[in-house]
């Protein structure tokens, strides 16, 4: 009984499993391309969660390739693609070997990595040479501290240089970390047929209520305090202050689904809240042309995560020094802010994530090179802030006037000529 090289799963403790969130976030590649598309997975079984959601992700057009995690277990799961049906059996193919494999838009390790850096380097290089140009890798690796430090730090050195998204699943035994990897530069109107991808930085309450992650810990460190002060001084009523503050800094964090519009002329806005002008203005950091900027206010009661107004792909950012003033005061325009700048089919567009008098941490989740839908969600602002976006003035029209209020990836702000 061998196993592949290219997904080889070594050293200390107990394996690492996969499980049904973490396979979830390993193939949301496959499930946020709208288009025909095809994926390899290589080290699966039958009973693997990572099996189960690539398949659940298959759309009329996809087809999948998997490659067992053991050689004499091919012919198993052939019979078990079969009893899934005609549709499913029409689309996966069972190989013996990843020799037999061909190119693929998306290659997902259903084993996670967790050898040596050297065992790691290689296997990422075996599969890196299934990827089709523009293709995506999408690889786990155990994110407990001191568990294969090897794989971990390979995997960190490559996510740095060719990373377009990470995540980390908590819900797993043990917690793993998921790395997105593209080695070769993806088309900008590859993006427009993209679908917002699962990101478990939102942690679904209701069906259509999430909260950030950011909003999990500051309420878990709140009631964290209001445990530790009642536990060191049980006579005092001073720890119902951090665990009355934990409900509302938790809500601060709300994230709710939203239904991003279909049409593809429409500019979203970034964020919820209240549009504070609407000028054309130029600034050369982003170009010689002139930009239409809306700029929208976000109050403490406001929705802070920040999506993407447009669909495109990420080619800088970089974050300007400045002041703290009231994110609604003209003089915030000198505030900090981190700037996501996009190529898109139809010019620059740039997102501006502006810190207020209270807000002083910007969150941004969306590395140069990644490519985003129209209405994801890829970052945040903590606390009272604001949220600039910049169009190319001579191709869109804004739709938007000052005062009236916009709800982030819904609330269509300008629309493409």
């Amino acid at each position: 009984m061998t196993q592949s090289p290219a997904v080889r799963s070594t050293g200390p403790g107990r394996p690492v499993r996969v499980g049904e969130r973490a396979a979830r976030v390993l193939t949301t590649e496959m499930s946020r391309h709208h288009g025909p598309k095809t994926t390899l997975l290589v080290g699966a079984a039958t009973d693997s969660p990572v099996l189960a959601a690539s398949i659940d992700a298959l759309l009329p057009g996809d087809a999948l390739t998997v490659v067992p995690a053991d050689a004499l277990a091919a012919n198993h799961l052939r019979d078990h693609v079969t009893a899934l049906g005609q549709w499913t059996s029409q689309r996966v193919r069972v190989v013996d070997s990843l020799a037999e494999a061909d190119p693929a838009d998306v290659v997902v390790a259903g084993v996670p990595l967790a050898g040596t850096a050297d065992e790691t380097r290689t296997g990422l290089d075996a599969l890196a040479k299934y990827l089709t140009e523009g293709g995506v890798l999408s690889v786990a690796v155990p994110a407990l501290p001191g568990r294969a430090p090897g794989a971990v730090g390979e995997l960190e050195r490559q996510s740095a240089l060719f990373g377009v998204g990470s995540d980390l699943v908590l819900v797993n035994q043990p917690p793993v970390r998921v790395h997105r990897l593209r080695y070769t530069s993806a088309e900008v109107a590859v993006a427009a047929r993209l679908a917002p991808a699962y990101r478990t930085s939102s942690v679904p309450l209701t069906r259509g209520m999430h909260i950030d992650s950011n909003g999990v810990a500051a309420a878990g460190i709140a009631l964290g305090l209001a445990a530790f002060t009642r536990l060191t001084r049980p006579k005092s009523r001073l720890w119902l202050l951090p665990a009355l503050a934990a409900g509302p800094v938790a809500a601060f964090f709300r994230d709710p689904e939203r239904d991003v519009p279909e049409d593809e002329s429409a500019v979203v806005a970034a964020a919820d809240g209240q549009v504070l002008s609407v000028q054309r203005l130029r600034d050369e950091r982003f170009g010689d042309g002139e930009f239409l900027r809306i700029a929208v206010f976000l109050s403490v009661l406001d929705v802070h995560v920040n999506r993407s107004p447009v669909a495109g792909k990420v080619v800088d950012y970089f974050v300007a020094d400045g002041g703290f003033a009231a994110a609604m005061k003209p003089d915030a325009e000198h505030n900090v802010a981190a700037y996501t700048v996009l190529d898109t089919e139809h010019g620059t567009v740039v997102v501006a994530q502006r810190t207020g008098l209270i807000a002083r941490r910007i969150v941004q989740r969306a590395p140069v090179g990644s490519l985003l839908a129209r209405g994801e969600r890829f970052g945040l602002i903590r606390f009272g802030s604001r949220t600039d976006v910049y169009l190319p003035a001579d191709g869109a029209d804004p739709l938007v006037g000052p005062g009236e209020r916009v709800v982030g990836g819904a609330s269509v702000i300008a629309r493409w000529r």
